[in-house]
């Protein structure tokens, strides 16, 4: 298994409010965290760092080898993460209304766990199809549900980055959770909404599908893709390769 992420701030902001990281236990099971913040200032910076860094650091002492296991853990330390910052938020000022979407995911054997909040994606690339992992969390995606906008309507709604879940804003916080199979040879992509807002799913799907570019080189393509596109927001993007370990390794 190879990752490999990259964040870039973009062409339109002063400062980058993304912030990704992958961590590996004591069972040598990687955690892959990222985070998109939000709130004025410097807050946003602090909600995502925060959220990646607790995570990650208390991922590496754990010994968690489940899937049952590793999905409680996550449950539970997301929460643990999200009184945190609403506290952090509440005792100093310059910080208050900060907050972070958050997607991630566990690799154990031939699974993943992911896990999201807000409107960061996860996506699996598999037998040539892109496939949507997570559903987001916001106004938009429930206006379209419901069917009062279309697709094309959703593109450029004036309240497209509204959120209707995220880390850090509320007391209570809901993740959603899935354990999803994988293959030799697919690959994981976890984004923010800097990338999916200016690329479209089946151009990440072409330059997932590209058997001749590295990971490092697929990553580069899809950041600077949405920088030729406008770069409105922080662009953060982390692809894992997934391959089965082997006997020894």
């Amino acid at each position: 298994m190879h990752i490999v992420f990259r964040s870039d701030v973009g062409k339109r902001r002063k400062n980058n409010q993304d912030f990704a990281g992958y961590f590996v236990n004591q069972q040598g099971i990687t955690l892959a965290v990222l985070c998109d913040g939000m709130g004025g200032h410097k807050a946003g910076d602090v909600a995502s760092e925060m959220a990646v860094s607790h995570l990650g650091h208390a991922w590496e002492k754990t010994e968690t080898n489940t899937i049952e296991a590793v999905s409680q853990w996550i449950q539970d330390r997301i929460k643990r993460e999200n009184e945190r910052i609403v506290e952090k938020s509440n005792q100093f000022p310059d910080l208050e209304g900060m907050g972070t979407t958050l997607v991630a995911a566990a690799f154990i054997d031939n699974q993943f766990v992911v896990a999201n909040i807000g409107d960061s994606r996860a996506y699996q690339y598999m037998a040539g199809r892109l496939k949507q992992l997570t559903e987001d969390h916001s106004l938009v995606n429930e206006l379209l549900k419901s069917g009062e906008i279309s697709t094309e309507g959703a593109l450029n709604h004036p309240q497209k980055n509204v959120l209707t879940r995220s880390l850090g804003v509320s007391k209570e916080v809901n993740a959603d959770l899935m354990v999803v199979s994988a293959l030799e040879g697919d690959q994981l992509l976890l984004c923010s909404d800097g990338l999916t807002n200016m690329v479209e799913d089946q151009e990440i799907a072409e330059i997932l599908s590209d058997s001749h570019m590295s990971l490092e080189e697929k990553v580069t393509s899809l950041v600077s893709l949405a920088n030729a596109r406008g770069g409105y927001d922080n662009i953060t993007v982390m692809l894992t390769d997934f391959t089965e370990r082997k006997e020894g390794e």
